[in-house]
């Protein structure tokens, strides 16, 4: 396909250029610079975005993770400012060591090269995805979802114009801006130019270039998150890190979707988590036991319901008999995203982190901590639930390789 092709071939000679640390610092920063100035007019282009997903009645989760305002436009930029402030990930040359012929042999930071990401309808997505590969050094091609086409490209337009006016190629962040599913497809395909591929968004896309990509991906996965409440729990607690886990940002990855009880705590607790929910518009969907102490206020949890990620207001709780049925259950049935134990045991809070198989394990804290900006990263290109090479949230170290490079004196190998 003609037109990946020539986005491809444009970002590989675009991946060759080497910057110093304070000409890619510098140029993050005026990329923020940039991003405010024209807050205005990626606004209006967000609007149109907006308007669209609204008259085609999209969910309201949706919708909060399409729009932009001045305030995430600002939160964008610092983004950008956060990853200018971050050591250099390349260049770096560790574990030298002398061989008995006399060859010093190490290795080096090195960037991937040409980083793809294909990514559903959250344009922030699109700064903070540039950000992280151009600090490393890599060419990226975006490919954002069709409901955010023209905030996407917005955005891509002011960071193309400030590499420009630094007289370098504007193909250091491309955007696929044909988006049908056999241009998508294709995509995934081009290994002649793209080094990894990343999905980030829900679990049907995710397993869609998970099956269909030849290029190596790099699986930011899918959150069906997590909270167990221990027996020994705080409930003023509990209650205040489920409603935050499950409320703030009910359509993203790192929002808690399931809820585990301690039966010796569920006639106390589950109607006051119920209440604190269900004021916050959140539909309950509970087992046996859950429906048995609510009655008609919630509703009857089906099997599917334990491996959902609703990305909505909507959560399923369950009462479990003690820390080894919810760390059976959370086996069974965790992504491998984001889990957390509210627990005053620091044995079991130990045990927990020990045995629960999660990128990001936490004790009594939000699961909305999943993060990169919240862990020091500056940004994050995504949350990875796989554990090779990546996992938890991408920062810059995600998007380097390593390479041996060896000091030699004459030796030939006899």
């Amino acid at each position: 396909m003609e037109y990946l092709e020539n986005i491809g071939r444009a970002a590989k000679s675009a991946a060759t250029q080497r910057l110093s640390a304070h000409t890619r610092n510098t140029i993050l920063l005026e990329s923020a610079a940039a991003l405010r100035e024209n807050a205005c007019a990626i606004i209006e282009a967000n609007l149109r975005d907006v308007d669209e997903a609204t008259q085609a009645r999209m969910k309201e989760s949706f919708i909060d993770r399409l729009t932009l305002d001045k305030r995430r436009i600002n939160i964008m930029a610092e983004g950008l400012e956060a990853v200018a402030t971050l050591d250099d990930p390349l260049g770096e040359t560790s574990q030298m060591r002398s061989l008995p012929n006399g060859l010093m042999v190490g290795q080096r930071s090195v960037p991937l090269g040409v980083v793809c990401m294909i990514y559903e309808a959250r344009p922030n997505v699109t700064a903070d995805a540039y950000g992280l590969a151009f600090k490393s050094g890599n060419a990226v091609v975006l490919r954002g979802g069709k409901e955010a086409l023209r905030s996407n490209l917005a955005i891509v337009t002011v960071l193309q114009d400030v590499l420009e006016r630094n007289r370098l190629p504007r193909a250091m962040v491309q955007l696929i801006t044909e988006t049908s599913r056999d241009v998508t497809t294709a995509l995934m395909k081009l290994n002649q130019y793209l080094d990894v591929l990343i999905p980030r968004g829900g679990e049907g896309l995710i397993r869609s270039v998970v099956e269909n990509s030849t290029v190596p991906v790099i699986e930011a996965g899918a959150g069906n998150c997590h909270i167990f409440v221990d027996e020994s729990a705080d409930l003023e607690m509990a209650a205040a890190i489920v409603v935050n886990a499950k409320v703030q940002r009910p359509g993203v990855c790192n929002a808690c979707e399931k809820l585990l009880v301690h039966r010796r705590l569920a006639e106390k607790f589950i109607p006051h988590i119920c209440d604190a929910l269900q004021e916050n518009k959140v539909e309950i969907r509970g087992d046996e036991a859950v429906t048995s102490i609510m009655g008609r206020a919630v509703i009857s949890a089906e099997q599917f319901d334990w491996s959902t990620e609703y990305l909505d207001y909507i959560i399923a709780i369950k009462v479990v008999d003690n820390i080894s049925d919810a760390i059976a259950h959370i086996r069974e049935y965790s992504t491998g995203h984001s889990e957390t134990i509210v627990t005053e045991s620091y044995g079991n809070a130990q045990r927990f982190l020990d045995e629960v198989d999660s990128a990001v394990v936490y004790v009594n804290a939000s699961t909305r901590f999943t993060d990169g900006f919240e862990f020091g990263l500056g940004a994050e290109i995504g949350i990875s639930t796989q554990k090779l090479h990546a996992r938890g949230p991408m920062g810059l170290k995600a998007l380097t390789s390593l390479k041996y490079v060896i000091y030699g004196s004459g030796q030939i190998r006899g």
